[in-house]
């Protein structure tokens, strides 16, 4: 029976898989074999014991190794256990000179590779998602909203290009932080390397090249968590722009606004009770899940203040944080890409939203071409924000009140203010600012 709903609600397969408790054992016997070839090669195991662990040891079971931790509470013993049973006589080899988490931290240094591979799959996917939306609607000039309040126009492309310019940096961010946190460790019991000898550096820098992954310059008994910390407050950042984004189409689809919309499906529920309700529930669900996802950074942090060359209580910690945090931040980002690429845009009310000022967010236009044709900046706002508050307050067109004003029209003819007001001709270089992004980012998608 699942428990934690990542067991059967969220999180994509091949994530779950990645911490799943099989992989972990077989990045752990991987690790052990890597060890063992490193010894071999540098003289210190026999040859011929080396190429028998490395044979056999994936047929070591975990469940052979549960069986054997319920006698001897050890994990990371059982394992070994169960590594040496099946390796005949070279089994007396295996986990020389290791301490445990010279073992589990190098697996979990392969497990984060897996992961940050797929995160940066689908952050890619996401990133083309936005740059195919963005040049779609990089005319399409929509209102422009500061602190909840209609401001001058922007356009959709606009928007969906500043997403999009944040994922290209998490891109870069997950490229930047790899070397860091995809490493192992083979130091022994407190960072000395004393069980291994003379060659203890070589041992170590071999069996990582064996894995694949980065090699610890130093250590004591595991590796600084600074490393996973890095990558816990990387899943928070990622997820914290899923939760932007997401809160942006929530507000975008409110039944007073309703520029966009979620796709719906034709038989899809939106209330038990209130049969009328289209809720944009996929993008509820990624901000509520950004919050179990950046609340793993507190812990992770703290998981770098142990006690002297190590304590436990990372371990326990760990073993929710990484599963949790990384299933849902791969579960998000599907979510929210596959949301980002069904949703409907309504033109017809995006351009009601607009007009809905009659021109009094176009202020701006206006006193900037005051400005322009001679009138003090300063004077130009005041007289524009006197004539914009009289607009709002009789519920009548800026124009109307503009031309009436003798000092306005010494400036600019009634035709001049009403081209001013018009919000197409005020989008800057917004258009040229998407087509860049998209030629620049282009690359970076899959």
């Amino acid at each position: 029976m699942a428990v934690h709903p990542i067991e059967e609600r969220y999180g994509t397969k091949e994530m779950r898989a990645v911490w799943s408790e099989q992989n972990r054992f077989s990045c752990i016997v991987s690790a052990e074999v890597a060890l063992a070839k490193a010894e071999a090669h540098h003289g210190m195991i026999p040859a011929a014991a080396a190429i028998e662990i490395s044979d056999k040891a994936h047929n070591a079971s975990l469940e052979r190794a549960k069986a054997i931790e319920l006698e001897i509470s050890h994990d990371m013993m059982a394992i070994v256990k169960a590594i040496s049973e099946v390796c005949g006589e070279s089994g007396r080899w295996v986990h020389y000179g290791a301490t445990s988490n010279d073992i589990l931290d190098t697996a979990t240094g392969l497990q984060l590779g897996q992961s940050l591979d797929l995160l940066d799959t689908k952050l890619r996917k996401l990133l083309a998602v936005l740059l195919k939306r963005s040049g779609e609607t990089k005319a399409l000039v929509c209102i422009g909203r500061t602190h909840g309040q209609q401001g001058v126009p922007t356009t959709y492309g606009l928007r969906f290009a500043i997403w999009a310019s944040e994922v290209a940096r998490h891109i870069e961010r997950l490229e930047q932080m790899r070397p860091r946190v995809v490493v192992g460790q083979m130091t022994g019991a407190v960072g000395t390397q004393a069980a291994l000898g003379p060659m203890g550096m070589e041992v170590q820098a071999t069996m990582m090249e064996n894995l694949g992954i980065g090699s610890v310059d130093v250590s004591n008994q595991v590796i600084a968590r600074d490393r996973y910390a890095e990558y816990f407050m990387f899943c928070a950042n990622v997820a914290t722009t899923l939760d932007k984004i997401g809160v942006e189409i929530r507000s975008l689809q409110r039944t007073e606004i309703g520029e966009v919309e979620e796709a719906f499906g034709a038989k899809q529920v939106g209330s038990s009770t209130m049969p009328h309700k289209r809720n944009p529930i996929k993008s509820e669900q990624a901000c509520g899940l950004a919050r179990i996802i950046r609340s793993s950074v507190e812990p992770a942090l703290q998981n770098n203040t142990l006690w002297d060359e190590r304590d436990l209580t990372n371990s326990s910690c760990e073993r929710v944080l990484f599963p949790e945090a990384s299933i849902l931040t791969d579960h998000c980002l599907r979510l929210m890409a596959g949301v980002l690429d069904g949703l409907a845009i309504n033109r017809a009310v995006i351009r009601r939203n607009l007009e809905f000022l009659h021109g009094i967010n176009m202020a701006e236009s206006i006193m900037i071409e005051l400005t322009k044709k001679g009138m003090n900046r300063q004077d130009s706002h005041e007289r524009i924000r006197m004539a914009s508050m009289q607009a709002l307050a009789e519920g009548r067109p800026l124009a109307e009140i503009l031309a009436k004003d003798p000092e306005v029209v010494r400036y600019c003819s009634k035709t001049d203010i009403a081209a001013l007001l018009s919000p197409d001709a005020y989008i800057g270089t917004s258009v040229k600012q998407v087509e860049r992004l998209i030629e620049k980012l282009s690359p970076l998608t899959v």
